[in-house]
């Protein structure tokens, strides 16, 4: 039996590529000198920047895959690459555009209309539109067939009941695409009669209540419908196609270089703290390893990055990726704990302590948001012909 490729051929940067790195790098030192931010851990999720946000779309740096007529700027995945994977290296707050560029844009593109285009695409691009994910449920978690929110075909639209959970940035961004049934659940075909509809976070109907983190912090939301209405302008795509739209959008979700980035800000930390330091081979080794997986984990998220500029869309790849990535986000966390002695103060932002203390407070939601590890574990496995 011949099993199917899981990740896609490798690909390289272009060479255009280095120029658009040096040009993020200078910009991101000139705002670490002025004191703007200070880096974090897990910041696509945590770090919420408007200003920020808005000076990346002044340079050309968001809405990048977006067609020049809807106000982006007609890039290539690959060059979107780049700049990511540095803003998120360097710990910056990008979590305000964070959804809308990564995965919103290109499912207005694919599967939106005219209308939602024109509404939503140049906001994104200009760093003023923020959306956030209306996909998981209390008692759903991962297994998105079992949502129970549903939309109910009223008089020039949909009305909504139900509820979504986890979702990031809900208080602050303005609309998110939600998963609901727009028809009665078939348990011969759970994945059927589901849609995707676009929701005015702050419709009449609407409730977004906060879930914070033990230290008090806020970005987790539970959103709430009782009785929203959403117009037929606002549905995307086709009514009923709502689960090959979603897993469509889970492969942006869940390829990028935040996968495995989001404590690289620590990794780059722990190897401060040892540089200079007398390490013994075990320490070496250690080092190098989580080095060496890094490496390789870019090399596939950069060819799932080749995959979408081809125009696919490889869900396979995308869940080997988070699967693997976000183990090894844990694993920098358990390497900086051993390796290096700290004291029970956190100490100054941006140091190693610091960052140390915000990864181990985010590290329980890495292997779960995007779809939990044993989730994704079973697509692969189907994609194999496994089960």
């Amino acid at each position: 039996m011949s099993l199917p490729a899981l990740v896609p051929p490798p690909t390289e940067l272009p060479p255009r590529a280095a120029d658009l790195r040096a040009s993020v790098r200078e910009f991101l030192a000139q705002e670490l000198a002025s004191g703007a931010w200070t880096p974090r851990a897990d910041v696509w999720l945590s770090g919420w920047d408007e200003r920020f946000s808005k000076e990346l779309a002044r340079r050309g740096w968001l809405g990048m895959t977006i067609p020049t007529e809807y106000g982006g700027h007609g890039a290539s995945p690959l060059d979107r690459y780049v700049v990511t994977e540095e803003l998120l290296a360097a710990g910056a707050p990008v979590a305000a555009h964070w959804v809308a560029d990564r995965q919103i844009g290109p499912s207005l593109m694919r599967f939106g209309t005219e209308e939602q285009r024109q509404k939503f695409l140049p906001g994104i691009a200009a760093g003023e539109i923020y959306f956030g994910i209306g996909m998981s449920e209390p008692d759903s978690g991962s297994d998105l067939a079992s949502v129970r929110s549903r939309a109910e075909r009223v008089d020039g639209g949909w009305e909504l009941t139900g509820t979504k959970v986890w979702t990031s940035g809900g208080h602050k961004a303005h609309a998110f695409f939600a998963l609901v049934r727009t028809s009665p659940r078939d348990e011969q075909n759970r994945h059927a009669g589901l849609s995707q509809l676009i929701v005015d976070l702050r419709a009449p109907g609407v409730t977004v209540r906060p879930i914070p983190l033990l230290t008090g912090a806020h970005h987790f939301n539970e959103v709430v419908f009782d009785k929203a209405f959403v117009p037929d302008s606002m549905v995307l795509g086709e009514i009923g196609n709502g689960w090959q739209q979603v897993t469509s959008e889970l492969a942006f979700e869940r390829s990028g270089p935040e996968r495995f980035l989001s404590t690289y800000p620590l990794l780059a930390a722990l190897v401060g703290e040892l540089q200079g330091a007398s390490v013994d081979a075990g320490t070496r080794r250690a080092v190098g390893s989580l080095v060496a997986r890094l490496w390789t984990l870019r090399g596939m998220s950069l060819a799932i990055a080749g995959a979408l500029e081809s125009g696919h869309a490889p869900e396979l790849a995308a869940a080997v990726v988070k699967d693997l990535g976000t183990r090894y986000e844990n694993e920098v966390i358990d390497a900086a704990r051993l390796l290096v002695s700290i004291p029970p103060d956190p100490g100054a932002e941006g140091g190693f302590a610091r960052l140390l203390a915000d990864s181990v407070l985010h590290a329980p939601g890495f292997t779960l948001r995007g779809g939990t590890n044993e989730v994704l574990r079973g697509i692969v496995a189907r994609g194999l012909g496994l089960r």
